[in-house]
């Protein structure tokens, strides 16, 4: 039932989502968009070395986008590269492979919520958006930090 998915603690993240806006001077920004639903995310992100310093995000999205939306500002902060692209392969295993979310001690245990959606495949793309979003940024960053000095110009 689209009513396990769309549950009274889905809709309170949806609702109240955090960090909301755009950053003025970000080191990379990403937009991630679901053809399917029409859901966009766009994130903006600072990082100093591997570790995310600031975050932003605008989130046009449906309920379950927003709501992953929502748990990825909570925590993002503090985050490093690697346990973030950790957590998207985390989350497109626990929607497409029966993969297991984090566990309840962890500190993104909140993804569990999205656990349904796995029923639902037509809602993977929009739940994906600010993960692949995030990871997107990330991306970008460390490409400029590999190039050379004169080539960053």
């Amino acid at each position: 039932m689209l009513n396990d998915i769309y549950n009274k603690r889905i809709i309170e993240l949806a609702g109240n989502i955090p960090r909301l806006g755009r950053l003025p001077d970000p080191d990379a920004s990403a937009t991630a968009h679901s053809k399917l639903c029409g859901s966009t995310v766009k994130v903006d992100l600072k990082m100093d070395g591997p570790v995310v310093t600031d975050f932003a995000h605008d989130v046009k999205a449906c309920a379950l986008g927003q709501a992953s939306s929502s748990i990825m500002a909570r925590h993002v902060i503090g985050s490093n590269a690697s346990e973030l692209r950790e957590l998207r392969e985390t989350v497109r295993k626990m929607l497409k492979e029966n993969g297991a979310p984090p566990p309840p001690d962890h500190k993104w245990a909140d993804i569990a919520l999205l656990e349904p959606v796995r029923d639902y495949k037509a809602r993977h793309a929009s739940t994906m958006l600010t993960f692949d979003a995030v990871v997107d940024a990330i991306g970008q960053i460390e490409a400029k930090a590999d190039q050379p000095a004169a080539a960053q110009g």
